[in-house]
């Protein structure tokens, strides 16, 4: 369950189209609802008032009643992860771009990522019905166990939730990659099992399934094939030093969504 709502909005018509889905999960979840705009300080004070007031309209048009309006000067990544701190939000979200933009640059959206106390929701569908069908990423990392977690209480009930592991097998004869991959098998399976007992008790349907291939070519696979609506990947290194980076499978899909993405940390 999700309490407070955090939409940044750069005036583009994708941030529209995230509003309307962070409108949409309030309504869900019960959740406050505030909505943030950074100005850009190099411009005048008219551009500034054109853009209060086509927020407004935004604001009126597409957030429930009640949502809160906040116009901040300052850089847009360090802004938005303040807010997120002094609001004591529990989700952000965001419109994608696909193309270079000062506010979703690609360092801006990686530093919102990299650093971003809670799950980050990246809205790419123009499409804004409760989502039904969700395809998440799993290891045994905590990171993806984190966010399995959070895209099951994200998800309604009506929703169903699939958990995909890719195994990548060591070099080894067809009988020892045969036995690695029932070992895998054995190891998700019990995973699986315990993560459910973690999680609240109503909730969608969850789902897992083990594929042996390159990871990133089988999640594109089962996107699609799955007609996936959202993708939720925990945002992990898988070394010390990348640690400190944005983990690269999910800096992929956050600069080329095929869907919404969830992103927790």
């Amino acid at each position: 369950m999700f309490t407070h709502i955090l939409i940044a909005h750069d005036l583009r018509d994708t941030a529209d189209m995230a509003l309307c889905r962070a409108t949409q999960l309030a309504r869900q979840h019960g959740a406050k609802l505030t909505m943030l705009h950074v100005l850009d300080p190099s411009q005048s004070s008219e551009q500034h008032e054109q853009a209060h007031q086509a927020l407004d309209r935004s604001l009126t048009q597409y957030a429930p009643p009640g949502s809160e309006l906040r116009l901040l000067s300052g850089k847009p990544s360090e802004v938005v992860l303040q807010q997120l701190q002094e609001l004591g939000c529990d989700l952000l979200v965001l419109g994608a771009h696909h193309q270079r933009h000062d506010f979703f640059s690609g360092t801006s959206l990686d530093r919102i990522a990299r650093n971003c106390p809670v799950p980050l929701l990246l809205v790419a569908r123009n499409e804004f019905q409760p989502y039904q069908r969700a395809l998440a990423a799993i290891d045994f990392s905590l990171c993806a166990c984190s966010a399995l977690g959070q895209g099951y209480r994200l998800l309604p009930e009506s929703a169903e939730l699939h958990a995909l592991h890719v195994f990548e097998p060591d070099k080894g004869t067809p009988e020892q990659v045969e036995a690695q991959w029932q070992i895998q098998r054995a190891l998700i399976d019990q995973l699986l099992e315990d993560e459910a007992r973690n999680l609240p008790a109503h909730g969608p349907k969850l789902s897992h399934s083990i594929m042996q291939d390159g990871i990133l070519r089988t999640l594109q696979e089962q996107l699609k094939n799955r007609r996936s609506e959202l993708l939720v990947l925990g945002s992990h290194g898988r070394s010390a030093l990348s640690q400190a980076l944005l983990g690269s499978l999910a800096q992929h899909f956050l600069h080329k969504a095929p869907c919404d993405i969830l992103v927790v940390r």
